[in-house]
């Protein structure tokens, strides 16, 4: 029990419950981490290799994203541990008793996450009917068919350039993690005037100077293949997305790939997260002391969710992505020039942001 106490301050989280089911082998955790400003939602993570501690983080992040984005939510996530690409019959077993396990954690909504998508979201749906990111035809909004994460994140890069050395018109960027967040953002940045000059997935690294037809890519990886599959360019090892020299850099994989270790290596004027907790707080002041700014991953990768939020309420992709459009480009500002004002880093910023609406909210709670 210590073990778990030792996560808990005074935002949470309110609850963590371990789940095993061996008939069927599900092993999984579920964080609720704050509910202050209304039911937490956040995504369910297929991995082999998460833990507690990394769960419980990724719930935090969820619960400043949501504040920040202004959402009747609060922060939760979970994971089933288990290989993403195990077969889909095998698969959706695991999801729907995963489903069944929730069913009475009812201040818990469900989305996607990594190595879940749509289609994980209808089972969960059918099981217990409360999740979000669902299929088109059950009337969901795709949030990764419409790139709504990768939307955000180009909106949070087209303010930034305000704030640094860059434009977007020309501006080279490189994607680690070419996946359902960095395809988009990708392609929301091209249609911006950026190039691709550089993309990253599991198995190694595309450098071309010239540019990667950003839509061949997206193809290709959709059709199954890595990014070293695609003719032409400079193939590299995973890692070398690191040193890439480009003006911005989109973290868009796992957690902490950016730390004390290398960040000094990062060879860009912008790094915009899209992926959640990719970078540690020393990561961070090492690239603020070389003058790279850095956009919080709870600011810049927040599209998914506000997405998410607006189907849970009944509302329309149209109404999705502008809201999307609005808050982004709001809070990126907002934090950027507080951030400058005050001398601080923009997480310190945002999280000043974030923690003041949860703590309003908490405020008028009777248990919080």
């Amino acid at each position: 029990m210590e073990d778990i106490f030792r996560f808990a301050d005074e935002f949470g989280p309110v609850k963590i419950v371990h789940i095993t089911q061996p008939s069927v082998g599900l092993k999984a955790i579920v964080v609720v981490d704050n509910i202050a400003c209304g039911p937490a939602i956040g995504g369910v993570r297929m991995a082999p290799d998460v833990s507690v501690k990394e769960c419980v983080r990724l719930a935090r992040a969820m619960t400043f994203k949501n504040a920040a984005a202004s959402l009747p939510h609060g922060g939760g996530k979970s994971v089933i541990f288990a290989d993403p690409y195990m077969a889909d019959d095998d698969k959706e077993l695991l999801i729907r008793a995963y489903a069944c396990a929730i069913g009475d954690i009812k201040d818990y909504i469900v989305g996607p996450d990594m190595g879940t998508n749509e289609r994980c979201m209808a089972w969960v749906q059918d099981e217990i009917g409360r999740s979000v990111g669902l299929p088109l035809e059950i009337g969901g909004i795709p949030l990764d068919d419409i790139g709504a994460t990768g939307f955000g994140v180009a909106i949070a890069a087209e303010v930034a350039q305000d704030f640094c050395d860059v434009e977007l018109q020309g501006a080279r960027v490189a994607i680690q993690g070419f996946g359902a967040v960095g395809k988009h953002a990708a392609r929301f940045l091209s249609e911006k005037g950026c190039v691709l000059v550089a993309a990253s997935d599991s198995k190694g690294t595309l450098v071309d100077e010239s540019g990667i037809n950003v839509q061949k890519l997206i193809d290709l990886k959709e059709a199954g293949k890595k990014v070293c599959d695609a003719p032409g360019g400079d193939k590299r090892d995973v890692d070398a997305i690191i040193s890439v020299d480009c003006d911005i850099w989109i973290p868009a994989a796992r957690p902490d790939v950016l730390n004390a270790v290398n960040a000094g290596d990062i060879r860009a004027k912008m790094v915009v997260q899209g992926a959640n907790i990719p970078s540690t707080l020393e990561a961070e002041r090492i690239m603020h002391e070389r003058g790279i700014l850095s956009i919080p991953d709870f600011i810049a990768n927040a599209g998914g969710v506000i997405c998410a939020s607006v189907e849970y309420h009944g509302g329309t992709e149209s109404v999705a992505l502008g809201n999307i459009e609005e808050k982004l480009r709001r809070n990126t500002r907002q934090i950027l020039e507080a951030a400058s004002q005050r001398g601080q880093l923009p997480r310190e910023a945002a999280m000043s942001f974030a923690v003041e609406r949860v703590k309003r909210a908490m405020g008028l709670r009777r248990w919080s």
